[in-house]
């Protein structure tokens, strides 16, 4: 089974350095590996969090969105979507909420710096706190929990919105896993290489001290933010502490280990801050220079924007609905077509045969295949009309042209050459042996199976 990777930015300002060696830069890389799936989003409900500026918000999506594309994002190799086009994920929301206690999000880091501010300015300790800055570390899981991702590439400073999210998922698949679960428990994954990126004046590059260097302006005004940085007051030819040195952290954050270690030992030896600052500048300029371009293009044609991240928002919600399905079923938000009465379930958990149900949800018409204790081993594609529905539904229980196969680490079911149903993604390799043989036999083994590409299929 691949390792899902995931990861966002959130969309409240340009992009800067820190952000492409922080996040951008690692995920693509890791994005380029065979054994990689990976999901890249804009996080622009978390940016509704910290900004009020419609207009800035707007700006920004097209910035990030332009920048993971010109950094080398393939959308076709890659799931890119904005997070505001996945209703699911607020929807997962709030189920995730309902197991949050609040007295764990009260340890959010992000909550008790607002909190301290606050208190520290004799104010009552939550002025001004909204239930978005609050509920933020949920909001994350969700992003987190809805793809199963097993690995999440962050800055130090988020490792424990990550924890948190691990936290959550454990909760809610101790509460409604019924011994199976249904989440993923992630990891955080930090480069700590670039863990926190200095800025221009020696602390953490971010847009709240204002101290950031933008990653696509032009060559001169680079050339001018590198000469900005804070250094000491050590002449050339006096020896320079590198470790002390936000200089060389840009640097080392940007090159080879070799070139990394070269200008370390000049720094030692009494390379003095005007030169140092020099190669920094031509070191950034010659990696940034070639995608400079692209990224001016892209945002010169935000309609080939908005095409890319339809195209991502559809791919994601081919996983998120199937799993959204599950979900509902596990806290009993299921269709009444679904119910059984306490007189037949006794007859139902003896037998525990998958069965077939039809239902009707936001104007659509579905029908999704019951296992045992109620959850939904296949979900259909939308259909228009309750005829067109059970059309399809009876060509399904009767075997007629059906191919049954696992794609993008789900079941999948194909009618005449059409997607009519998906399963929930599996957890790992046992698990999807086991539901790709119950789907096998609840399919009447009429139907023609077909190995996945990593051979987990039947």
């Amino acid at each position: 089974m691949k390792t899902r990777i995931l990861t966002g930015i959130t969309t409240t300002g340009t992009p800067h350095l820190g952000n492409y060696a922080g996040a951008i830069m690692p995920a693509i890389e890791a994005s380029q590996g065979v054994a990689a799936e990976s999901f890249f989003f804009l996080a622009d409900y978390h940016a509704l969090i910290k900004c009020d500026d419609a207009s800035r918000i707007e700006q920004s999506r097209m910035e990030v969105a332009a920048t993971w594309l010109a950094a080398g994002l393939d959308p076709e190799r890659v799931t890119f979507y904005r997070q505001s086009d996945i209703p699911e994920i607020t929807e997962l929301t709030w189920l995730l909420t309902c197991v949050s206690a609040k007295g764990f999000l009260n340890r959010s880091h992000a909550y008790k710096a607002a909190v301290d501010k606050n208190t520290g300015a004799g104010q009552d300790a939550d002025a001004g706190i909204s239930m978005g800055l609050f509920s933020y570390p949920v909001l994350m899981a969700a992003d987190i929990l809805l793809f199963n991702a097993h690995k999440v590439p962050v800055g130090r400073d988020q490792i424990q919105h990550v924890e948190m999210a691990k936290d959550i998922g454990q909760r809610f698949n101790n509460a409604y896993g019924n011994g199976v679960p249904v989440f993923v428990l992630p990891e955080a994954v930090v480069d700590e290489r670039v863990a926190t990126l200095p800025g221009l004046d020696g602390r953490k590059m971010s847009k709240s001290y204002d101290n950031t260097i933008p990653l696509f302006t032009s060559s001169r005004l680079l050339k001018e933010a590198i000469g900005q940085i804070v250094t000491d007051s050590l002449l050339p030819g006096e020896p320079k502490d590198p470790d002390s040195s936000a200089l060389y952290s840009l640097y080392q954050a940007f090159s080879t280990p070799a070139q990394a270690l070269a200008y370390r030992a000049d720094l030692l030896q009494g390379l003095g801050w005007g030169e140092a600052k020099k190669r920094l500048y031509e070191l950034l300029n010659s990696q940034i220079e070639p995608m400079r371009e692209h990224y001016s293009r892209l945002l010169a044609n935000p309609s080939d924007l908005e095409d890319i991240l339809q195209h991502g928002a559809h791919k994601a919600r081919s996983v998120a609905r199937p799993l959204m399905a599950q979900l509902r079923d596990a806290v009993g938000l299921r269709s009444f077509n679904a119910f059984v009465p306490k007189a037949q379930e006794a007859v139902r958990k003896v037998a525990s045969e998958p069965e077939f149900v039809s239902y009707r949800e936001d104007g659509a018409f579905y029908f999704k295949l019951v296992g045992d204790k109620g959850s939904a081993l296949l979900v259909s594609t939308p259909f228009a009309t309750g005829k067109e529905m059970g059309a399809a539904l009876a060509r399904v229980k009767a075997g007629q042209q059906i191919v049954l196969q696992q794609e993008s680490n789900c079941p999948v079911v194909y009618c005449a050459g059409e997607l009519v149903a998906q399963g929930e993604p599996f957890l790992d390799e046992a698990q999807a042996q086991q539901v790709m043989d119950t789907l096998g036999k609840s399919l009447g083994g009429k139907q023609t199976l077909l190995e996945s590409d990593n051979g987990c299929g039947l």
